[in-house]
């Protein structure tokens, strides 16, 4: 599920960097809200790894074994 969550929103900055080069003139402004998409995302990304690794050590504390 992460994958597809890291997929999506790669896909979606992806777009939005598309949208905002299509008027030819890539300002400040765009290479800064692309930055703060590419920490969004990244922030997101990090979350979903922590989550991951969580459920793990809780699954090997409950049963001891890994999934």
């Amino acid at each position: 599920m992460d994958d597809i969550k890291r997929t999506a929103r790669d896909a979606e900055n992806e777009a939005k960097e598309a949208a905002r080069r299509a008027d030819g003139d890539e300002s400040l402004a765009d290479k800064a809200a692309n930055t703060a998409d590419d920490i969004r995302a990244g922030l997101a990304n990090a979350g979903d790894e922590v989550d991951e690794q969580l459920d793990r050590s809780k699954f090997r504390q409950e049963h001891g074994e890994d999934v």
